[in-house]
């Protein structure tokens, strides 16, 4: 954690002691840069497959990624399209595998359970991002394949990419991996095909430019939010409104969060008026009865993504924020509209599985 404090500081500056990594950061890119021009040389034009669209990004750490592919397959879902989902399935030991409604986090990641519950999306999780789309390709007839991440995935075939950049901690101090939380040097995102700006201010446009170094013209940069929706119980899955969240005197507030960025979660809870007591994990962490000593005697609040993985053991008091992103009504419809374009253009090509 005091890694990836330094590297987002808020104040903009490199710590001192993160300098001797720089050097390393400047190899590591080098390497990353290489090994990207070979993969790219190699694969395909992904002829014979559905378009691929990217959601991405190039920090660690949790920026929407997950809500943003939510709300973008249930898009093209509502306008006739049948999207399938390709994911690393981090943190399952059962990988390759197709996922379904009644699989657990344990075996396919927690992420991919969350996803296809709530879009009912066929979805196929492997490290081989190439391959899961292969697959899925070959036994589901989608459309188009939306991509869980996947941006460094250089192998895999793309049509469209999209980066999603926190509008709160941005790219950091915009330094590579290890002296920075970059996976990329930022003048990646003069490449993809759209920036999306997760929350953030005004201004954030501006700081991002300016902590990326980009002068030149971007993309085209549009907005979310996430909107807390609902509240939802682990064991029962009973769905009450914001403002009916059950809380009693009695009963002790703890929050707990296996995100990549906890912070978020912990600021929303605040911004609904919530003062419970914090617990943060690591990200994709393995809940178990001893992560929640607390659970009989009090009230627990977790995410979506953490609750998938507390239901088999969690008590009536266990309860998860859905949560939804809210997109510009501009970026929706261009990209359901490339979408659709990309879509058309396979089905020309008489390439499109019946």
């Amino acid at each position: 954690m005091r890694l990836v404090d330094a590297w987002y500081d808020p104040s903009g500056r490199t710590r001192p002691w993160l300098w001797p990594l720089w050097p390393v950061s400047l190899l590591l890119a080098a390497l990353g840069a290489v090994r990207r021009r070979v993969l790219e040389r190699r694969r395909g034009n992904g002829e014979g497959l559905p378009p691929v669209v990217v959601i991405g990004n190039i920090t660690l750490g949790g920026t929407g990624k997950t809500p943003l592919l939510i709300a973008l397959a249930r898009l093209l879902r509502a306008h006739g399209l049948r999207p399938g989902i390709v994911s690393r399935g981090y943190g399952g030991d059962g990988l390759p595998a197709f996922v379904t409604a009644a699989s657990l986090p344990q075996k396919v990641g927690d992420e991919p359970v969350l996803i296809q519950r709530q879009t009912g999306c066929p979805i196929r999780v492997d490290a081989r991002r190439l391959r899961a789309v292969q697959m899925l390709a070959a036994d589901q007839p989608c459309d188009v394949i939306l991509s869980d991440d996947g941006l460094q995935h250089h192998a895999m075939p793309r049509a469209l990419e999209l980066v999603v950049i926190d509008g709160h901690r941005l790219l950091g101090n915009g330094h590579c991996l290890p002296a920075g939380p970059l996976r990329e040097p930022a003048s990646r995102l003069r490449e993809v095909d759209w920036l999306v700006i997760n929350g953030g201010d005004e201004d954030v446009l501006a700081r991002l430019r300016a902590v990326a170094g980009l002068n030149t013209r971007l993309p085209p940069v549009t907005t979310m939010r996430l909107q807390p929706a609902a509240w939802v119980n682990v064991r029962s899955g009973q769905r009450v409104a914001l403002t009916e969240l059950p809380l009693t005197p009695d009963r002790p507030l703890h929050a707990v969060a296996g995100i990549g960025n906890p912070g978020r979660f912990f600021a929303t809870l605040h911004a609904l008026g919530l003062a419970p007591q914090f617990h943060a994990f690591a990200d994709h962490h393995r809940f178990t009865v001893a992560d929640l000593p607390f659970a009989q005697d009090a009230t627990v609040l977790m995410t979506s993504k953490d609750a998938v993985k507390c239901e088999a053991f969690a008590g009536p008091h266990c309860w998860s924020l859905e949560v939804e992103a809210s997109l510009a009504p501009e970026f929706a419809s261009a990209l359901l509209a490339a979408v659709q374009g990309l879509v058309q253009a396979r089905a020309d090509t008489g390439t499109t599985r019946n």
